[in-house]
């Protein structure tokens, strides 16, 4: 099931994080000097990977920038940003918990994530919330207690993990969300998810911390009809999109 989703106001505060524009948008050479790559999951092979280090990707779905592979039980799905129509996000989610997916262009000389997850920590921290710096799987991570609105006027908090990792000109944020950011066996199906993802960054010049493009999967966009020609399956159900509003 692919679901449309639309991002609370505080989600897409962090998110804004990391599209914010860098100072320098060098790719390959920088103050004059070509710089090499940082060694990094990616580049280790620990996944996620590059789509030029992976020979076969058919058994992932086809989200244009991502390919994914969600396991058996768990659901994919789109995040659309409703002013666009844009897919912004892919999320992987079972009854319990759920990882977001996004990918963003980076300098081929350094990585990003230390300095978003600099900046995603003080929103969190001007937002009333906490974070936690840890080692986790991929490596530095933000373990995290979001502050928001409940009930009553209460203030209610809500765990999420984020996690980065940085590859070849490109970089990778996932957020675990429900039981996926307190409850370690339960994270682990989330886990094999992010390593397993490839990531297409494609050859085009792009500034750092520009979103790469997502998009629904080739077999679940609406097919063309011709004029006069009816193809109607009444018992044969097609993809479900919901718009949660």
């Amino acid at each position: 099931m692919f679901g449309r989703r639309k991002k609370a106001d505080r989600e897409a505060d962090v998110t804004e994080a990391a599209e914010r524009p860098q100072d320098s948008a060098a790719d390959v050479v920088e103050d004059g000097e070509a710089h090499p790559a940082p060694e990094t999951a990616a580049a280790k092979g620990d996944g996620p990977r590059d789509a030029d280090d992976v020979t076969d990707t058919e058994d992932r779905a086809d989200l244009g920038a991502l390919r994914i592979a969600p396991p058996s039980g768990m659901e994919l799905r789109l995040e659309i940003d409703q002013g666009s129509s844009e897919v912004t996000a892919v999320q992987v989610a079972d009854d319990h918990g759920s990882v977001q997916l996004q990918v963003f262009a980076a300098p081929r000389s350094s990585g990003l994530w230390e300095d978003i997850r600099e900046e995603i920590s003080g929103m969190i921290d001007r937002g009333g919330g906490t974070v936690e710096e840890v080692d986790g799987p991929f490596g530095t991570e933000l373990r995290t207690r979001l502050a928001q609105s409940g009930p009553q006027g209460r203030t209610v908090f809500a765990p999420a993990v984020f996690a980065g990792v940085d590859g070849p000109r490109w970089f990778l944020r996932a957020v675990y969300s429900g039981s996926a950011a307190v409850d370690e066996e339960r994270r682990g199906a989330f886990d094999e998810v992010v390593r397993s993802a490839v990531v297409v960054r494609g050859d085009e010049a792009r500034a750092p911390r520009e979103m790469l493009p997502l998009r629904m999967p080739e077999q679940n966009r609406p097919a063309p009809q011709e004029s006069g020609e009816q193809d109607l399956k009444p018992f044969e159900r097609g993809p479900e999109i919901t718009e949660v509003r």
